[in-house]
């Protein structure tokens, strides 16, 4: 069968996206598995090939670990090849209450295991309770004392114009 199309559960998928290589952006990440297992969280990662002393780095930070793996090429004539080489990083989300001083990490037969112990979470909300002030009376104010009126001005009379007294 071609590489422009394969069987997958049944269905005839028009391409295989994964498998090239001039497209780094669909290169795969490192592959991962986590679980919890009673009291302790662990994740496994795909790695063969790699020596972790030299290419792999552990990072937490906050509630996320951080995987930062360096795949090196071997210089051997290959007629061809579908490895990843060179740099590739993974975060994975720690769960609520892992405790950073169990944070341990083994690798044997390609796979890397990080295991970590997972304790009570502290409570991250909580109420704040509203302080009330007592109520604050307006102080009385003095009374503006009255002051005099001026009167008001007197009304024009009207006026009548000649031209038009007379008509009715």
């Amino acid at each position: 069968m071609s590489t422009s199309t394969k069987f997958r559960g049944g269905a005839l998928a028009p391409f295989d996206w994964t498998n090239l290589s001039w497209l780094p952006m669909l290169a795969p990440t490192i592959r991962v598995e986590d679980y919890l297992d009673g009291d302790r969280y662990v994740v496994r990662a795909e790695l063969p090939g790699i020596d972790p002393t030299k290419d792999v780095r552990i990072t937490r930070t906050g509630d996320t670990l951080r995987l930062d793996v360096v795949r090196r090429e071997s210089h051997t004539d290959k007629v061809h090849s579908e490895f990843h080489y060179g740099s590739f990083s993974r975060l994975v989300p720690l769960p609520a209450g892992v405790r950073e001083e169990t944070i341990t990490a083994r690798y044997a037969n390609g796979i890397l295991e990080i295991t970590a112990t997972v304790g009570q979470t502290e409570p991250t909300a909580r109420e704040i309770p509203i302080t009330v002030a007592p109520a604050v009376k307006p102080e009385p104010t003095a009374k503006p004392e009255p002051t005099a009126k001026p009167e008001p001005a007197a009304k024009p009379e009207p006026t009548v114009k000649a031209a038009h007294a007379g008509r009715r």
